[in-house]
């Protein structure tokens, strides 16, 4: 490559500068990137394919670090024992995970008759969405669209009837019940 890291700093380092500026609160912050931009420039020169991509390359590296500022400042949670195992029943009693089972399988028979045999046989009867065409006299698609319609509409009342706490993959790791199908079931 051609392209070395002082050329680089002074072809970009004050766009950067008001790039990363504009992003970050505090000039000490927006120094502490720019040199974590250049740094990372500096290690990975190498890797850069074509000088005519440089400067997209740049600013997704800039980018990244930017990103990396923000989970670094974001407060992390300890875990106690119990959310680390909320699954699990202990002494007999019922784990979140299985009132939260019970919650929804409420949910579900309050569900209108089409949606309820079709969320049924699907997700607990373990049916195929294919051979629940046949059974329903449906389409393909009509049958896929009526499981669907059927979970939306018990996310709709989970979300709004019960205060869960979900992870960023969408898992629910904590809930609060508060509708009466979750209130029966402590």
């Amino acid at each position: 490559m051609d392209a070395q890291t002082e050329q680089i700093w002074h072809a970009f380092n004050i766009k950067l500068k008001h790039f990363i500026r504009k992003r970050v609160s505090g000039d000490e912050a927006a120094k502490d990137i720019l040199q974590e931009v250049f740094l990372k420039i500096h290690t990975h020169i190498g890797t850069l394919r074509s000088n005519d991509k440089l400067q997209g390359w740049v600013y997704q590296i800039t980018r990244n670090v930017i990103i990396d500022y923000y989970r670094k400042r974001r407060p992390l949670v300890q875990l106690d024992e119990a959310a680390a195992v909320w699954w699990k029943a202990e002494d007999g009693d019922i784990g979140a995970k299985e009132e939260l089972s019970d919650c929804i399988k409420e949910i579900v028979m309050g569900l209108p008759e089409k949606y309820r045999e079709a969320l049924i046989l699907t997700e607990y009867r373990g049916l195929k969405q294919k051979d629940l065409e046949g059974k329903l006299c449906l389409s393909g698609s009509g049958a896929k669209s009526r499981v669907q319609r059927a979970r939306v509409k018990v996310k709709e009342v989970l979300l709004l009837d019960c205060h869960h706490e979900l992870a960023r993959s969408g898992v629910v790791i904590d809930y609060q019940p508060c509708c009466c199908c979750c209130c029966t079931k402590k």
